[in-house]
């Protein structure tokens, strides 16, 4: 049975979104408001990158302004050899090549160094951008695992998983490529402008002028291509949640042909992620040729301004010094060129940070619990903590008002007082709901689908919590139970099975990780999934894969069924446990389930019937109260709403135009 809830659909899953596309001014479209670069993403990520790599970091700069400087003295070193080598070897008769050779192997070793330095910061640049990666990767899944159930309720899995690839990849790009560039471009700007200042200043008020030309052309053209690049991280996002829904959905999708509407919303969401990426390179890619025209228009002033300036003999400029200026002035603007193009680079890697840190800042579920569960043995007649497994359990209470310790048995006594419910404010779905449960009883929960059954079930393990009521286990209140205690003391069994990648063993064992291999083995009897275990090819060491894809429906079900057996707790929660099972099996289960349940107190949810008529109480809800109460007979001779689920005697509904 599915969850008794309707949440809001999370982004990507209501209605079309609407159509993404520039409204021909060059403009984000109306409605879509414009993105900018966070600066406290930005100094966000620095930590992390700074955080453990900070002597690391240092050797970087030392390397990068190696290389800056090598390519700078290169450019400087041509003056020297046109004035100093070539133009004096023209103007003799006997050349003698000797000392330009010297030149020559001078400036090639100045050119290895350079080489040597770049190559180094880029390997460690790429060691850096692993390791930041997994930290990211480590606090972004740790955080996860504290998120509460509603999180995962609105949030589609393939927008979760896009995060850990998409998002964690474009920072992967900007450690290693965008931030080294934009560093080396920085220190080489500041020793190229000293060189040129100190060739010739007229010329480099030129260069100074086709700079301003590059910042305007950055700010507009480059900004409008970061924002597309932002709003493309989220339309991936939003596409890997629409395939990830669809894949699961594949056998719905097929049963209903509805397989050219699953097409035209792939399309859709699609479309979107293709017009932002369009619009994003389309910006992108003007952007370049824009300012390499700029740059080859500054070469073209400089070679005229500075030509007349040579022959003029005007600032001291010499043939030599002008080559210099030349190869400065592409050393100068190219690196501008690099720091513009980068933009678009960070705004997507801001764009991937900033998912990333929205879902490290989710508020993580509360748990202001201090009574603990601990194992417990008795001495003269007291209940004595023991550090071993006794198989003996008890609530260990520190009282805050006096710091007195006391110890309560579990027991699996649950109550109800009074509660009310709703998964969104201002609609509820329990109303008023008060129950009982004593230690040993089963009690089972039925009613229509969305009466608030499975609901019931998500407060008694505080995967919600009440807006009103109070619930008590053991006379404790629960809020004062620590979350991890509580769940540890209960023993789920969904409708939905889950299986993870690994053998039948490790599944099974997943209900108490230090459960021997006997014990897995008497829990898989127990539940009577033992015979067919033993038919898989490698029994019990048999691969699991793809959710446990091989094996039936049914088969899942009794190995979820055991791994609740295998836990041993004192109070379980079977949610339809059975209702994948067949008449015969089912009948084989409930046998091991009645073992299971002996001596333990039982929630249970079923729509058959027939599964829970030993019940100690049957509650039956309708619209999330609890409108009849009492055992199979006594319910049966109320003729009430039991009667009618368990007869099928429903009155029904009159057709429109017909006669009452």
């Amino acid at each position: 049975m599915k969850a008794d809830k309707k949440l809001t659909p999370p982004a990507g899953r209501g209605p079309e979104a609407p159509k993404i596309g520039d409204n021909g001014k060059g403009k984000p479209p109306k409605g879509m408001p414009s993105r900018k670069i966070n600066p406290r993403t930005v100094k966000r990520l620095l930590a992390y990158i700074t955080g453990r790599h900070r002597w690391q970091l240092v050797l970087v700069f030392v390397f990068i302004l190696i290389s800056s400087v090598t390519g700078v003295t290169g450019a400087m070193f041509l003056q020297k050899l046109i004035d100093d080598y070539i133009a004096p070897l023209l103007l003799t008769d006997a050349p003698v090549f000797t000392s330009l050779l010297k030149a020559i192997i001078a400036m090639a070793g100045i050119y290895l160094i350079g080489i040597l330095a770049t190559l180094a910061y880029n390997r460690m640049m790429v060691t850096i951008a692993q390791g930041v990666l997994k930290r990211i990767r480590d606090d972004m899944f740790a955080m996860m695992q504290k998120l509460p159930i509603r999180y995962f309720d609105t949030h589609t899995h393939g927008d979760i998983m896009s995060r850990y690839t998409n998002d964690a990849d474009t920072l992967r790009q900007v450690i290693t490529q965008s931030i080294p560039n934009v560093i080396s471009s920085i220190f080489t700007i500041a020793a190229v402008l000293y060189a040129m200042i100190s060739l010739s200043f007229w010329l480099t008020m030129v260069v100074g002028l086709c700079v301003v030309a590059m910042m305007v052309v950055t700010k507009k053209v480059g900004g409008m291509s970061a924002v597309y690049f932002m709003r493309q991280q989220q339309s991936m996002g939003e596409m890997n949640g629409y395939v990830e829904e669809m894949i699961h959905g594949q056998k719905v999708i097929k049963v209903f042909c509805h397989e050219e509407q699953a097409k035209q919303g792939f399309d859709r969401k699609n479309e979107e992620l293709f017009e932002n990426m369009r619009q994003a390179n389309k910006y992108g890619n003007i952007f370049m040729p824009i300012m390499g025209n700029i740059g080859n228009l500054q070469y073209v002033l400089i070679a005229t301004v500075g030509g007349a300036l040579a022959l003029n003999g005007i600032n001291g400029l010499t043939l030599g010094g002008l080559a210099s200026f030349l190869t400065l002035s592409r050393s100068f603007t190219n690196p501008v060129s690099q720091i513009a193009q980068q933009i678009n680079a960070v705004a997507m890697a801001v764009a991937g940070a900033e998912r990333i840190f929205a879902m490290m800042d989710e508020k993580p579920e509360t748990d202001e619990g201090y009574v603990t569960l601990v194992n417990v043995q008795s001495q003269d007649g007291k209940l004595v903590e023991s550090t071993t497994r006794t198989g003996k359990w008890a609530w260990k209470h520190l009282h805050q008002a006096d710091g007195s310790i006391t110890y309560t048995e579990l027991r699996g006594d649950v109550r109800f007082f009074d509660v009310d419910f709703g998964y969104e404010e201002g609609k509820p779905v329990l109303h008023d709901v008060s129950l009982f449960a004593k230690p040993g009883q089963k009690i089972a929960f039925v009613g229509a689908t969305g009466a608030g059954k499975t609901t019931i079930t998500n407060l008694i393990n505080r995967f919600y919590d009440i807006d009103d009521g109070k619930i008590r286990y053991d006379d404790i209140n629960i809020n004062k139970i620590r979350k991890s205690d509580l769940r540890r003391s209960l023993g789920m069994v969904l409708q939905d099975t889950h299986l993870f990648t690994g053998t039948v063993m490790e599944n099974i064992r997943y209900g108490r990780l230090d459960a021997t291999d006997e014990e897995v083995m008497q829990a898989a009897r127990l539940a009577n999934a033992h015979d067919f275990i033993t038919r898989l090819p490698e029994g019990y060491n048999t691969l699991i894969k793809g959710d446990g894809s091989s094996l039936s429906q049914g088969q899942r079900q009794l190995l979820s069924i055991a791994r609740a057996a295998v836990a041993n707790p004192p109070v379980m929660i079977l949610d339809e446990a059975t209702s994948s099972i067949d008449t015969r099996t089912e009948t084989l289960v409930q046998q091991g389930m009645d073992q299971l349940m002996d001596e333990r107190t039982v929630f249970v949810i079923a729509h058959r019937l027939s599964t829970v008529q030993n019940s100690k109480a049957i509650l039956v809800l309708e619209n999330g109260r609890i409108i009849e109460r009492g055992d199979h007979d006594t319910l049966l001779a109320q003729k009430g709403k039991y009667h009618q689920l368990y007869t099928g005697a429903f009155t029904p509904l009159e057709s429109p135009g017909e006669p009452a």
